[in-house]
This record gives structure tokens, sequence and C-alpha cells, in this order.
């Protein structure tokens, strides 16, 4: 568990991965570094800006979206802005009531602790958060059986920023004790050339505006992706030329990785050819096809659908998945003279 209050440079997040350090290295440390989610960086600076003037704490937020869009980055702008220090943690760390126990009290009045995935906090860490953000209070049992006792102590006024890839799965009682909800949405193909010139700026990599124009074109709206996909094509670009990026090398590089215009993978086209070829204008349940493909059903529905579906490609019905006449086009395979029939039956089915 990650508890301690780190700097405006935040080490480990819901974006974290094989190359976390790096990444945190390029994270934007204020709202003017940040590119895109207008809405939401808006509203935020507002609050902070209010909150400054009036001299008290910070609504509580809660940041909601896919993950790799921006809300660790947001929640360390958030502290940075509001010149206090930040504690990280997430819901699957808080086991028992003591945990989090010991994050608040070393908190400092105005203190930002972030949550990730605060959708998995336990029923018994929420229980006890309520008072915590509401009165500034959490309660403790000292002892067991007839001897146990419920102690409250007083806790830092804090601010708590949660960020959830699932806003469904919290409860009610959860989500209303929050000042400002924010969704991030996916990102434009400009906004994620920015962002990627602006790392390869730091990176001390000269790249064309037409090469970080194709990384984001296949960067599927997030810039996790994106600079993932700029960091492949940087390497491959310094071992296969010199270290220039440009709009051919990137393209060469995706078509190596399999990662083709639309930012599909290799594993995007298999899905969409077995949904195409295999079960052609007919819907297949998501366990048939997770046997057909050799994946599970939650490797299908988290991490290969939901590009899929917001783009078109596929649409889930009752009956099961069907690919649109847009799968077939990007295949280059004929689009089925009873696909649109079909489609119509089964979104009639669906919109009932």
């Amino acid at each position: 568990m990650r508890n301690e209050i780190v700097d405006l440079t935040i080490t480990q997040s819901e974006e974290e991965n094989e190359a976390g350090v790096e990444i945190s290295s390029h994270r934007p440390k204020s709202f003017d570094d940040f590119i895109g989610q207008d809405d939401i960086v808006s509203h935020l600076s507002i609050m902070i800006d209010a909150s400054k003037k009036s001299d008290r704490v910070l609504d509580h937020i809660l940041l909601a979206g896919p993950p790799g869009l921006g809300k660790t980055s947001l929640a360390g702008i958030i502290a940075h802005e509001r010149q206090v220090g930040i504690s990280i943690t997430s819901g699957p760390a808080l086991d028992r009531p003591g945990d989090l126990a010991s994050i608040l009290s070393n908190l400092s009045d105005g203190d930002v602790l972030f949550i990730d995935e605060i959708h998995r906090l336990s029923r018994s860490i929420e229980e006890v958060l309520y008072p915590a953000m509401e009165d500034y209070q959490f309660d403790i049992v000292i002892g067991k059986g007839p001897t146990a006792r419920s102690v409250r102590i007083d806790l830092p006024k804090f601010t708590l920023v949660g960020a959830t890839t699932r806003t469904g799965s919290i409860t009610g009682p959860l989500r209303d004790r929050f000042g400002f909800f924010g969704r991030v949405n996916y990102y434009k193909q400009d906004d994620l050339a920015q962002i990627i010139s602006r790392v390869a700026k730091k990176d001390g990599v000269n790249i064309t505006h037409q090469a970080a124009s194709v990384i984001a074109g296949r960067g599927r709206g997030t810039p996790r992706i994106a600079q993932r996909l700029y960091r492949r094509v940087r390497d491959f670009a310094l071992v296969k030329n010199n270290g220039e990026l440009s709009e051919q090398t990137v393209k060469e590089a995706c078509e190596l990785f399999g990662i083709d215009e639309k930012g599909l993978d290799n594993s995007d086209r298999k899905y969409l050819r077995c949904v195409c070829e295999t079960y052609s204008a007919r819907a297949v349940g998501l366990s048939t096809l997770a046997v057909t493909l050799g994946e599970t059903t939650e490797t299908i529905e988290d991490m290969i659908e939901p590009f899929l579906v917001i783009n078109g490609y596929v649409e889930r019905t009752p009956r099961g998945r069907i690919a649109t006449s847009l799968a077939y086009e990007h295949l280059g395979l004929e689009v089925p003279s009873n696909l649109n029939i079909r489609e119509m039956t089964l979104l009639d089915v669906y919109d009932d």
C-alpha cells in the first residue's frame, strides 16, 4: 500500500505501467500545462480559486471515465494549484479501517487524499469514510467483546479526490458526498498530437507535426495509449532511422507493430474477423466469442470491445455481438446483403 505524502510529480497511479517512472516525469503539473478536458479544467479552476479566496477546504471531487485519460494527473494538479500535499492510495489497497485511519491522521489541513479505483472500496471502509468526509471525524472501535467501545477522533480538514472507471459500481451514499462530479472524455486527435509533441520535447526528441498527428490518430483517443505508442516509435526510429521521427518512420513502425491507421491492433482485427467471417451477419454470444478467440470474457469486455463499440464497429445486443458494415469495410470484406435487416431487428429488440 502506498500512503505517503508525495511531491507534485506523482510516482504511482492508475496510469502506472511498465514505464511508470518515465510517464510520471511527463505529467503536467498545472492547469496551464494540461491539454484537453476543458470543461472539467474550467470548473476545477473556479472551485480552487474560490476556496483560496474564502480560505476554506476544497469540496470533495469525483473523477470518472475510462483509464488513461488523466484522472490521476488532475488530482496532482489540484494539489499543486491549491498548494497542498497529496497522499495516494487505491480502493483495493485499503483492507481495514485502520489502514484508512493511518492515512487520514497523517494529513495536514487542506491536503488532498487521492483514492484510485474508489468503487472497489470494501463496505467496512466505505462506512467509516462517510463521517470522515462530512464531519472530518473518524470512529475507531477499541477492544473486543463486551469491553469494546467506540472512540471518535478529529481529523484534519482534507479534500478527497476519487477516481473510478465504473461510476455505476459506486454506492449512492458515497457518490452523494462528493461536491463535484466530473467525467473525463476521450481526446480529440489534435489534443493528442499536442501531448505527443510536448512529451517529445521533454525527451529532447525532434518530431514533426505530421508524425505527431499520425501517432495521435492511432492513439485511440487516450493519452496513455498514445504515449506508449510514441515510446515504441521513438525506439524504432532510434534503431532504424538515427532517431529521426518523421511521418514515414512512424508509419513504418506502426506497420511493424500491427497498428493500423484507425488504431486497431492485431487482437482487435482478430476479434472483428471472427465476428465478420465465422459468424457472418449473425449475432454471437460473449461466451462463444471467448471460446473461439481463446480469451476470457473479462478480457473481451474490458480490453477489446469498448473501443470497437464506441467507434461503431460492433453492436452489443441482447442476442449477442454483431459486426456493423463499418467493420466489414475496414477489413476489406464484402458487406452481407442481409446485414442491415438483421441489424435493424436486433436493434429493435435492444430498444424494447
